[in-house]
């Protein structure tokens, strides 16, 4: 369905440059829920449903948690051009290589669970977003970019190399963006009929478009989506990342957004988001079944069953799955020796493999099953 200025309009500038103006949401005429949307969300809702589920019969919820946020920390930074891989991150203490790539995926980290905790008791909001925009840009790239504040220059879109004269698209001026931003400050607390899922697919597209940072735009847009089916409690724990199935199909996504802007095709968007949603549901779902089978198998080895110090170190490496003797001398409080036979053990178990880098003197361990279902999607090609 197409509607020319059904999204907003394109407006000439006295420089010359043709910058958009939105319209405010929902979209009207209203979006037409026809029967091929209403199954894919339904398909959605369902495989939310199911994954939302598996946390339940997680051995330790927070364990899994904790590391997809890591991963969907460096997908959503993979999108933005950093350079590093899951395994870059895990490793972050023994590798300077890409030190400033793991920064800033450490950075969003930091900004998910601040949002998440902000969330707790402080409403969705122009100021939360701009807290949690400080977290992200608090240091490395970007952190000259004015973190924590709505941009007061025009800002646009476009290869490394374009000018405003060449960008493939530019949000609004400054006075629009204002606008546009208390527009859809207030939809997000606006009561009405329109099915959460597809609430979301509108206010992570008019983020977007409006665009109302000098960088970290994309991230924080594809954070929104996590804080919003955790506050609506369509998810009890930030299980769903859009990131890869974004990174994965980059173009249409890109695409998708501007024919919104272009052609006002909103049901377009609206039905691949919604794809997304369940496919990503189903690929988190799987991932949760592994660990869960991967935790079982490791906890029924009889040696576990009786050593508490060999338990305590299965459970440590679902959380930080590569470490030294060292730290686990400090982690576990174990004496080195014990720290020593614990390796050994898990070496022989093929729980550990050596994961040391060349020409390091201290020796790193990898828990690589562990590493490989979480490592999927995001290593750099």
């Amino acid at each position: 369905m197409e509607y020319k200025n059904r999204a907003g309009i394109f407006m000439t500038q006295p420089m010359g440059y043709k910058s958009f103006v939105p319209k405010k949401l929902p979209p009207d005429p209203p979006l037409n829920i026809d029967n091929k949307m209403i199954k894919l969300l339904s398909d959605a809702d369902r495989k939310l449903g199911r994954l939302d589920g598996i946390t339940q019969i997680l051995p330790n919820p927070d364990l899994f948690v904790a590391m997809y946020v890591q991963k969907e920390a460096v997908l959503s930074s993979q999108i933005e051009g950093t350079q590093a891989s899951l395994s870059d991150l895990i490793g972050a203490t023994h590798n300077e290589i890409k030190k400033d790539s793991v920064e800033e995926i450490v950075n969003y980290v930091r900004a998910m669970n601040y949002g998440l905790l902000r969330l707790k008791d402080f409403p969705m909001s122009l100021r939360l977003i701009r807290e949690i925009h400080a977290e992200l840009l608090r240091n490395g790239r970007g952190s000259n970019r004015n973190p924590g504040e709505f941009r007061t220059t025009q800002n646009w879109i476009g290869p490394g190399n374009s000018t405003i004269q060449t960008a493939s698209f530019i949000p609004p001026t400054v006075p629009d963006m204002k606008k546009s931003l208390g527009d859809w400050e207030l939809f997000l607390h606006e009561e009405n009929d329109i099915p959460i899922l597809i609430k979301i697919a509108l206010i992570h597209a008019q983020f977007e478009t409006i665009h109302p940072f000098l960088d970290g735009n994309g991230r924080i847009g594809r954070l929104l989506i996590t804080f919003w089916l955790c506050k609506e409690k369509i998810l009890s724990r930030p299980l769903l990342y859009l990131s890869y199935y974004f990174k994965q199909n980059r173009t249409e996504y890109y695409d998708r957004l501007m024919d919104i802007r272009t052609k006002g095709e909103w049901e377009n968007w609206v039905n691949f988001f919604l794809r997304g949603v369940a496919l990503v549901a189903d690929e988190a779902t799987d991932s949760g079944k592994k660990i869960i089978a991967l935790k079982e198998r490791c906890a029924s080895i009889k040696e576990f069953q009786s050593n508490t110090h060999a338990s305590q170190l299965l459970d440590y490496l679902f959380i930080h799955p590569t470490l030294s003797k060292q730290e686990m001398v400090s982690r576990l409080g174990i004496s080195y020796p014990t720290a020593g036979s614990l390796v050994n053990k898990f070496l022989d178990l093929k729980i550990l493999v050596d994961f040391s880098p060349e020409k390091k003197r201290m020796k790193l361990y990898g828990f690589k099953d562990y590493i490989d279902i979480l490592n999927e999607g995001t290593e750099l090609k």
